[in-house]
This record gives structure tokens, C-alpha cells and sequence, in this order.
């Protein structure tokens, strides 16, 4: 049975939808890292939520200069978005609009209605919303800057991507389809005149072994992905329209509001002689990912073939959630379901960005969710290009497994899906400080 969708989020024809059963296994394990835990740890000095990564943004530092911000702190510029609980405006501080004027940095504020929430039964999923925008703390990942109620409305300020989402980016390629190939490229840099920034366009003039964008795409969503689900969260929701792109290039996740919060239990795991797998857990603290014994010999716990794992296998839900393109057969089944559903997203996501459609979808609905369940997944009938393509070809077949227990990911989620061939030579620690590649069809 098909549950009542709520309008679409963009464009592009796909609508998210969610039913309000929900339940959660938790572990029991002392040593599992709590997602309600990380919520409630101290903030620092000043009162609000420790980002590191965020010390050396200026726009971000701006923020903490100003105490108790309400909606009068901010001056609205347009809006630049809408969704099934909120819309999205574009504004400024107001204190930064008095000393720069046009020049003031510009955010994204997402504004949502209490009351038709309360109407609609979805006063949860914006709570939920909150609840993961104030804890995360990561480069690919959007950092609450500030967030007020005004009136009956709920208001959460974040960083603004002047560079679109994915979905419309795609739509820019040539045949609408992120590309394999390398290019060499000219690139043009325009000012923003609204978020007093600049962006490049980026001409490409014939293929030349430089970068190959689609991969990097996809790298940082398996690294946005993997640190959800180390804090417990199953995203639920990944597609193109909710992959935005910064500034400077690098991609930026969005909408939590589908999204399960559970508990994860990070762990350390290394392959036996016998072919099994040693599993270490250690406890952690809301400030490193791995605490435990640092003596002379530590980093031999690292080495070789050792896996840090942290993947909320033991979370389940019964809830109808997601975009029906992408929604995983256990949940078009109307099933319980777990952080496989991520892993089965990733790979229609990669399937759509590389060929321009997604591999289920049908003539409505009921269809693409029946397609989902039964029909086989079939490649474009040309051969592929070259040894990328078809290592691209073999991870989406190993993510789009329909038994959840068998797809690439299940088990050890982010650190096999790493492993695979496709993502080969990519180091995925340094990925947040490589220069992007070029994207024909980027501007402001």
C-alpha cells in the first residue's frame, strides 16, 4: 500500500514520503556510541556546539560574536527554495549588512510553520531535523548556525551553496550525465555579487588525465554517509537534489528530516588466518573517534588490513520513508528496515549521476516501487567505456542487491564499500583538502 507523499522538494518529479511508525533496536553494548548521548555532551566556553572544523570560517566566527540571535538579527533576501515542512530564504546579519553593505555574507535560512506541522503530524520530523543539524560537525555536512523561533514559525540558519544541487548540475552535463572521462579545462572566475564570493566556471577543452569528477562526487557522499552512521544516524533520504555544492566545490548534505537515529557501536576489526574477522570495540567520546590505549605500539592497531567500523546494524524501523526512486525493497515491501537502505541509495545515486536515470523507476509510483521488488538490474546496452565504467558497473550491482543482508555495506557499511575497486588510489582521509574537479555548467 502507498502512503499519501507530500509535495515534491524540487523539479525533478521525485517526492519524498514517510509513514509514522517507527521503531529502533539499540544495542547494549557498553561500548556503542549513542546517538541521544553525543546530543547531550557539553558544549564549550560559550555555551554552543563545539565545530571544529568550522574555527577558521570567518562567517562561522561571526555567529558567536552575537548573543541570543532572533529573527530581527537577520535581513531576508529571497527565497530560494521550498519543501514538504519548510521553505528556504537566502538573508544576512543584519549587524554584518550595516558595515558591508551588498558585501555581507549570505546564509541559508530554512523556515518552517509549527502549526501546519502540528496539523500535518510532522512536528517530529522537524524536531528530528534539530536534533542532528546541532550535533553534526563535518566538512560535508551543513553546521548549524543559529537557530530561533519567531511567532508560530521555527527558524535554523546554515551555510548557503551558491553552487545548486547535484540534480540540477547533472541536468548542465553533456546528455545530462556526469561524465567518466578526464578533461583538461580553462577555468573562468565570476564574482557573486550576492554572497560576496567568487566561483569559477570551468570550460572544458578536450580530454586530458586530470580528475574524474563523478568519482569525487561520490567519494564524498560515502564519507558524509559513513559519518552519519557512525553517530547512529540512517540518512534515508540521499538523491541528487539533496547534494548541494558549495563555494569552493565540495559537496554538502541536506534534509534530516526523514531521517532514524539510533546507536552505533564502533569497533576496529581485523581478518584472522582463518579468513573470520577480529572485532575490537573502544570507547569513545564525543571529541575523537577512537580513544583507548595510545601507547608505543598503537599504531600497529591501524595498520595493514585493519577496518575502523561504526555502522548502526542493529537499528530498525517499519516506517514507509523516502523518495520512491530511491527507497530500498525492503521498504517497498513495507518491512522493517536498517542502515542497508543508505547502501542500496548510494547506489541508485551513483546509477542516476552516471547514466542520467535512475534503473527502477517507472510510469508512476506503484510501479517503480513494483519494479523495485521484482525487475533485475539492467545496464545501458553499450559496453563500457573502459575499466572506470566498469568498475562503476560492479559497485552499483553490489549495492543494489535486493536482500539487504547480502548488499555491499551491510555489514561493515562505509569501510567495505571503500575497499571496492571503483574507488581505487582515492584517499579518502585527504579528500576534504584536494582541490575539486572541474564541472562545466557551474556558475553563481
Amino acid at each position: 500500500m502507498i502512503r499519501d507523499s507530500p509535495e515534491p522538494v524540487s523539479d525533478s518529479g521525485k517526492t519524498s514520503m514517510s509513514s509514522d511508525t517507527t521503531t529502533v533496536s539499540h544495542s547494549t553494548s557498553l561500548s556503542r556510541l549513542s546517538f541521544d548521548l553525543l546530543v547531550a555532551s557539553s558544549p564549550d566556553e560559550q555555551g554552543g556546539p563545539l565545530r571544529p572544523h568550522r574555527w577558521s570560517d570567518s562567517s562561522f566566527q561571526e555567529f558567536r560574536r552575537v548573543a541570543n540571535l532572533n529573527f530581527r538579527d537577520f535581513v531576508l533576501v529571497r527565497q530560494i527554495g521550498s519543501g514538504d515542512i519548510g521553505r528556504v530564504l537566502l538573508c544576512r546579519l543584519r549587524a554584518e549588512v550595516e558595515k558591508k553593505k551588498d558585501k555581507a555574507e549570505v546564509y541559508a535560512m530554512k523556515v518552517v510553520d509549527t502549526e501546519i506541522l502540528a496539523l500535518k503530524k510532522k512536528t517530529q520530523r522537524a524536531e528530528t531535523e534539530k536534533k542532528i543539524m546541532r550535533l553534526l560537525d563535518h566538512p560535508f555536512l551543513p553546521t548549524l548556525h543559529a537557530e530561533f523561533e519567531a511567532s508560530h514559525f521555527s527558524c535554523i540558519v546554515m551555510e548557503y551553496c551558491p553552487g545548486g544541487d547535484l540534480h540540477s548540475l547533472r541536468h548542465k552535463q553533456p546528455r545530462k550525465r556526469f561524465s567518466l572521462c578526464c578533461v583538461r579545462y580553462r577555468t573562468i572566475i565570476y564574482r557573486n555579487s550576492i554572497c560576496n564570493c567568487s566561483f569559477s566556471l570551468d570550460l572544458i577543452l578536450g580530454k586530458w588525465k586530470i580528475c574524474t569528477f563523478f568519482r569525487f562526487y561520490s567519494a564524498e557522499v560515502l564519507v558524509a554517509l559513513e559519518y552519519l552512521h557512525m553517530l547512529g544516524i540512517i540518512y534515508r533520504d540521499l538523491k541528487p537534489e539533496n547534494v548541494l555544492v558549495r563555494s569552493d566545490g565540495h559537496i554538502m548534505i541536506t534534509d534530516f528530516d526523514l531521517s532514524l537515529c539510533s546507536d552505533s557501536i564502533p569497533a576496529v576489526e581485523s581478518p584472522d588466518i582463518r579468513g573470520s574477522s577480529r572485532r575490537s570495540s573502544y570507547g569513545l567520546t564525543p571529541f575523537s573517534c577512537i580513544s583507548g590505549p595510545r601507547g608505543r605500539n598503537s599504531k600497529k592497531t591501524l595498520a595493514g588490513d585493519c577496518l575502523f567500523v561504526a555502522e548502526p546494524v542493529a537499528a530498525r524501523s517499519c516506517s514507509f520513508v523516502g523518495t520512491h526512486e530511491y527507497v530500498a525493497p525492503e521498504v517497498a515491501a513495507g518491512g522493517a528496515h536498517g542502515s542497508a537502505v543508505d547502501w542500496w541509495a548510494l547506489g541508485i545515486f551513483i546509477y542516476e549521476m552516471l547514466y542520467g536515470r535512475t534503473p527502477f523507476g517507472g510510469v508512476n509510483n506503484e510501479s517503480t516501487l513494483r519494479n523495485i521488488l521484482k525487475m533485475p538490474l539492467v545496464f545501458p546496452a553499450d559496453a563500457p567505456c573502459g575499466s572506470m565504467e566498469g568498475h562503476a558497473r560492479h559497485l552499483i550491482s553490489r549495492l543494489l542487491v535486493k536482500d539487504p543482508v547480502k548488499r555491499l555495506g551491510s555489514k561493515r557499511g562505509a569501510a567495505e564499500v571503500k575497499l571496492h575497486p571503483f574507488f581505487k588510489h582515492l584517499n579518502f582521509a585527504l579528500i576534504r583538502s584536494m582541490t575539486p574537479p572541474p564541472v562545466a555548467g557551474i556558475q553563481p
